[in-house]
């Protein structure tokens, strides 16, 4: 059985790495191509695609739980991965009204696969595993940063302008990556239900102990969700097109989108295996790990600030009218994407450790509440990211950053706290 649920948490790797390397290549540069288009009829914002897309998934995994228990984890992933072929699919031939009705149903898609995932990798975890599948799936869906943003480079260097052939083979490659993914999910294994995450004896002690707990815990967790995601818009959809709007990197702008997007996906592999793989709990603790990433976070911020014009997140039609403090340097810019990458994967990796620990038994609940949090979150900040100039987005990474990581904190040592009483 052990073989089994190794097999499944690969498997359920691999799909997500290739239907990631579709839509997070298409996130960090959804803005940018749309900023290329000569069409007068699209009127479409690729911040507020991204913003719908999250805005919807918060309030669709209300019902994702009900709909996973019914139809089954396998499934729904199946069926979700196909909604987000049909957006990929619609920049092919792009318009507004299907641009902005896929975003609408990508957010339901991905409600249902995440909410799916959560309880498929928690069902395939014991509680002696947990952090070592995390790790593991968290690396290979961070594989997904590599790929599809290798192509960016490679098509986009020395471009100042995307043609359309371009953007066509793009995001038909992208479309074929979804697809794949989406049919890797019809091999997984099903798990036999007789045969428990957790032991009987042991689930019942995690269970009787930590009920009491459950409820502050998990009022400190949704403030720690609502901090870490809004990094995640900062970095999957505002951060590269800043880039690509810096007029001090030329030519090169449109190159660097793509590596800067790889080297991102670097930084989250190698957090992924480092905190998810190498590190036990009861030898490297994750607090430690957490603090880490803020730390790395805001030196990230910090070299950000002096690096990339602050009005480089709201140009439209045009490049960077404003000088930061520094030169832009594109060995600076792509340090700071290792840095968000790093500092990413510090929180996620353990986010996820600490949910399927403390909601072993009533996993699938627990991580449709904490993509609800992130994706309200997430919403929120792809909307004020066209209009909020780069000094002011930063300066609340920073401060809702430092909110989140002593957030976590509390619901760390509250689960010490219910495992000392435990021993009397």
């Amino acid at each position: 059985m052990a073989d089994r649920r190794t097999y499944n948490v690969v498997i359920l790797g691999v799909g997500f790495l290739f239907i990631f390397t579709a839509f997070t290549t298409c996130g960090n540069v959804e803005q940018t191509v749309v900023k290329s288009l000569k069409n007068s009829t699209f009127s479409g914002s690729g911040y507020h695609s991204l913003g719908i897309i999250y805005g919807v998934f918060s309030f669709s995994n209300l019902l994702a739980p009900t709909v996973v228990t019914v139809i089954g984890a396998k499934l729904t992933m199946f069926l979700s991965g196909l909604l987000y072929s049909g957006y990929i699919a619609v920049f092919i031939m792009p318009s507004t009204w299907s641009f902005y009705l896929t975003s609408v149903l990508i957010g339901v898609g991905a409600a249902l696969l995440w909410t799916a995932q959560g309880s498929f990798l928690v069902e395939n975890s014991e509680a002696s595993t947990i952090n070592r599948n995390t790790g593991m799936f968290w690396a290979l869906l961070q594989c997904s940063m590599l790929f599809g943003n290798l192509y960016i480079y490679l098509d986009w260097n020395g471009k100042s302008e995307i043609s359309e052939s371009s953007r066509r083979n793009i995001f038909l490659f992208l479309l074929v990556a979804s697809i794949l993914g989406t049919l890797s999910f019809l091999v997984l294994r099903t798990s036999h239900h007789e045969e428990e995450m957790l032991s009987e004896e042991e689930g019942q002690s995690l269970l009787s102990t930590r009920t009491m707990y459950k409820n502050r815990a998990n009022t400190a967790l949704q403030d720690t969700k609502t901090e870490f995601r809004l990094e995640l818009s900062f970095y999957s959809g505002v951060y590269g097109t800043c880039i690509g709007a810096t007029a001090h990197f030329g030519e090169a702008a449109k190159g660097l989108i793509g590596i800067s997007g790889i080297v991102v996906g670097i930084g989250e592999i190698v957090g992924g295996g480092l905190f998810g793989l190498l590190c036990k709990n009861s030898r490297f603790r994750r607090t430690s790990v957490v603090f880490l990433g803020m730390v790395v976070h805001f030196i990230a911020s910090y070299l950000i600030f002096l690096n990339i014009p602050e009005d480089a997140p709201v140009v439209f039609e045009s490049t960077t009218q404003k000088n930061p403090f520094l030169s832009p340097s594109a060995s600076i810019a792509l340090l700071c994407s290792f840095l968000l990458g790093l500092g990413d994967s510090c929180f996620n990796t353990q986010l996820y450790s600490i949910l399927g620990y403390v909601y072993a038994e009533q996993s699938m609940p627990a991580f449709a509440i904490f993509k609800f949090i992130q994706s309200v979150s997430a919403a929120v900040a792809f909307f004020y990211s066209g209009y909020l100039l780069l000094t002011w987005q930063l300066l609340l990474l920073v401060l809702l950053g430092f909110i989140g990581t002593l957030c976590f904190f509390v619901v760390e040592r509250m689960q010490d706290y219910s495992m000392d009483s435990q021993d009397y």
